[in-house]
């Protein structure tokens, strides 16, 4: 071992034996409203005989557990976290106890409830958020949530540098469930077995995994979350979904973008219902009913931006159709947005994170959609944006640098660069089809060869079967770099280094791994860069 494996190995054991301590002491500060006791500065409750008290465990109350804990950033990723879990009852005293690894429990934030009816089932669903402020920029903190009755949730993350700053994040969808929500009686079977009704299946817990050897700052969920709406119990899939995630996403935030399977019949005006109470999402000024469909924040130099696509997309994919619900408030917000961010000169990057697609190069899937193109497209090319990742399509692929469509019906893009090693973003927008996180349903064997894309164009008639059939033109596809045929599952890793100093290249260093086996083993399956010049040189 060297003097630097072992400096890490002695850091990283104090930091575990730090988080530990605290960890004892939330379950004692937890435990003090039943028992009475004292909280040391350090963070180790005593009742008043002087023996620790280091757990509390649940009361003769009946209360549920603290469930399915999953953190969001609040508007300012250096100052602010949100903590929540949900009980199919209510309960009394939701809070989080909050410290930092050095400084002991300082804090106790009263969590917010609110809920939603199933209208499929009639379930009602409580959801607590409480949202931690006045954080330092940059430093790890522990945190338990926890409700009278209950056992504390513990767990831990980073906030969110200041300035320009080296992070990593990750990003996949389509990821569904690896747990069994429906029973059916195969022919000639004389019981019923338990099968997934979510098009999920163990990929979808196989990528956690992967994504928690990363261990990134933050997780981008681009879409499809856990497909509830077409799952005979859309409460239980929701459940079963942040049971799975909770492993990661109570330890960094998991920054969603919705797509048409979160489009849920009677959940909301609009069918988003479910999804706007189990997140509390930065606040992007809009109404009660569009609230959380999109949003952005920023960390170090990446302004962060995700969308809702079905406003936008023509393909009738949800529960309900609902292109065009927002009356074009979200484009308004879009643009403002984007204008606003490249007037920052702090920041260099936009990434967008949506759901359905621009590009893809499979067959009999689904297809781009037009609808995106005609909308989102020529924003993303007038402000620059570097990097849009997206699920829907569920397999890998990526673009090179695209900038501005051929004079034809599908809107071709155009490709700025053929380099399949190094991109400049500064002079095209690179897309990237990330929709491998675990659905059953992989699309990495329906390839187009050569290269081809299907788009829907526009929808016809409603069908017998309710929906409205897409009308597809076929394409040729010069703006496809890469794509993995081998592989159905994974994610993508993306390294920001900000460089040294101003005016200097600003660069993503970006791999795709493919994830095999419970434990998340990872394989490279793609390396590239994303480059731009900072925006604070003097020519920027």
């Amino acid at each position: 071992m060297t003097s630097d494996q072992h400096t890490s190995t002695a850091s990283s054991e104090k930091g575990q034996v730090s988080r530990r301590g605290l960890f004892a002491g939330i379950g004692g500060a937890a435990a003090m409203a039943a028992g009475g006791g004292a909280l040391l500065s350090g963070g180790t409750a005593f009742a008043h005989d002087g023996t620790p008290l280091f757990w509390h465990q649940p009361g003769k109350t009946g209360a549920p557990e603290v469930h399915g804990v999953h953190l969001t950033f609040g508007a300012d990723p250096t100052r602010e976290m949100v903590v929540s879990w949900t009980t199919p009852t209510s309960v009394t005293g939701a809070k989080v106890h909050v410290g930092t690894l050095s400084g002991g429990y300082g804090r106790i934030v009263r969590a917010d409830t609110v809920h939603y009816t199933d209208a499929k089932s009639g379930s009602e669903v409580l959801i607590h958020h409480a949202r931690l402020d006045n954080l330092r920029p940059d430093t790890e903190y522990a945190y338990a949530a926890v409700h009278d009755g209950g056992t504390p949730m513990p767990g831990f993350f980073r906030t969110a540098p200041r300035g320009r700053a080296r992070f990593t994040f990750t990003s996949f969808g389509d990821q569904g469930t690896p747990t069994m929500g429906k029973q059916t009686t195969p022919a000639g079977a004389t019981s019923p077995i338990w099968v997934n009704d979510n098009l999920g299946s163990p990929a979808a817990g196989d990528v956690v995994a992967g994504v928690e050897r990363i261990a990134p700052l933050l997780h981008l969920v681009n879409g499809d979350l856990c497909y509830a709406n077409i799952s005979d119990n859309r409460v239980r899939t929701w459940s079963d979904w942040f049971i799975n995630n909770s492993r990661s996403a109570r330890f960094r935030p998991w920054m969603p973008a919705a797509g048409n399977h979160e489009n849920e019949l009677g959940n909301g005006p609009i069918g988003y219902g479910a999804y706007q109470s189990y997140f509390s999402l930065p606040d992007a000024g809009g109404d009660d009913e569009t609230r959380g469909l999109w949003y952005a924040f920023t960390v170090g130099s990446v302004r962060f931006i995700s969308l809702n696509n079905d406003d936008v997309a023509y393909q009738d994919g949800g529960n309900s159709y609902v292109r065009g619900y927002s009356g074009g408030a979200q484009k308004r917000w879009l643009e403002a947005e984007l204008s606003r961010t490249r007037a920052n000169r702090d920041i260099d990057w936009i990434v967008v994170v949506m759901h359905q697609v621009v590009i893809s190069t499979v067959d009999k899937f689904n297809g781009a959609d037009r609808g995106i193109r005609e909308e989102w497209v020529p924003l993303f090319d007038k402000y620059g944006v570097d990097l849009v990742v997206c699920g829907h399509e569920h397999h890998y692929e990526r673009s090179f640098p695209i900038r501005g469509a051929q004079a034809n019906d599908t809107l071709t893009p155009i490709p700025v660069s053929t380099d399949k090693s190094v991109s400049d973003t500064s002079k095209g927008t690179v897309h990237m089809v990330l929709g491998g996180g675990g659905t059953s349903a992989p699309s990495n064997a329906l390839f187009f060869e050569p290269a081809q894309c299907r788009v829907i164009t526009g929808v016809g008639p409603v069908g017998s079967n309710g929906k409205r059939p897409p009308i597809y033109v076929q394409e040729d596809a010069p703006w496809s770099a890469s794509r993995d045929k081998t592989n159905p599952y994974g994610f993508a890793a993306f390294t920001v280094d900000p460089g040294n100093h101003p005016g200097d290249a600003t660069r993503m260093e970006v791999t795709y791994y493919s994830v095999s086996g419970p434990f998340g083993e990872l394989t490279a399956v793609d390396t590239f860069t994303l480059v731009r010049p900072r925006r604070d040189g003097r020519h920027s």
